[in-house]
């Protein structure tokens, strides 16, 4: 990820925009003098997918992961909290990197996978204003020419970014709604909802499952065996939960029963407001 320094409009204003055919030249490993440098002192934000992979990775409770794990931030604009890697107190380091490199390196972060790349979708309607990435140069790596050219592409394949980015598009989505373009934040009860859906998803599953919740949603019993038993199936489903539930989105469907009684609480409120009149 980019220093600190380094701004959006900086991005979009001077570096070199590359497309998935274009070519980089990039090694990390022990042959790199650096070698783990760059996992020290460093804020790593946590998509929902990171959390969930390294929580099993752990074989943790999602809520044990985030406790021990993470620490909470802010976007910003202060709207909503950020989930984010805790470095060791001592020496700032990451607390999976050792000297060897990195212990859940199959399951590490967006965010560390795709390092050198960067990428930046612009907000502007242009036409011509189209996501692009780009690499990013630190003085801390020297992993730069060091390695044999590959594009874009390959180099995204290579490092299962793909996958990651498949399962974050439900979280992408749900982020570029045009809610959070109006400028309020969440009550504390729909940030407790969007922070259990996003991260806490054992929470979640417990949630769905010692509630009420079967007898209020309309779910085929086959995506409820579904949400039981795979966590990436919870994911998807929560996010769907929370678009309904902060947007009223028509991502899941009331039980008629529950239709039925809701109508009959605004008929008799109808009447009760008709009789005071």
């Amino acid at each position: 990820m980019p220093d600190g320094g380094t701004t959006q409009e900086a991005i979009l204003r001077d570096y070199p925009r590359l497309s998935l055919d274009d070519t980089l030249d990039f090694h990390c490993g022990k042959g790199v003098d650096c070698f783990t440098s760059c996992c020290r002192d460093v804020s790593i934000v946590l998509t929902p997918y990171d959390v969930l992979r390294m929580k099993k990775a752990l074989h943790l409770d999602s809520t044990e992961f985030l406790e021990k794990y993470t620490i909470l931030g802010c976007t910003k604009d202060q709207k909503l909290p950020v989930v984010l890697l805790k470095m060791n107190a001592g020496d700032k380091r990451c607390p999976f990197v050792s000297d060897e490199g990195c212990s859940v390196y199959v399951h590490r972060p967006w965010a560390c996978r795709m390092y050198p790349l960067g990428v930046a979708e612009p907000n502007g309607s242009h036409p011509t204003e189209r996501g692009f990435y780009f690499v990013i140069h630190e003085d801390l790596c020297h992993g730069h020419g060091n390695g044999s050219q590959c594009s874009i592409r390959d180099w995204i394949s290579s490092q299962s970014i793909d996958t990651f980015e498949m399962m974050g598009d439900p979280f992408k989505d749900l982020m570029l709604n045009e809610f959070w373009e109006k400028g309020e934040p969440l009550e504390p009860r729909k940030l407790e909802m969007y922070l259990m859906a996003c991260y806490d998803l054992d929470r979640f599953r417990r949630f769905v499952f010692e509630t009420r919740f079967a007898e209020i949603f309309d779910v085929d019993e086959a995506r409820l065996e579904a949400v039981r038993t795979d966590d990436e199936e919870l994911l998807i489903f929560a996010m769907e939960w929370l678009r309904f539930s902060l947007f009223n989105e028509k991502t899941m469907k009331l039980k008629a029963s529950v239709l039925d009684s809701m109508q009959r609480a605004n008929d008799k409120a109808g009447i009760e407001s008709e009789t005071l009149r």
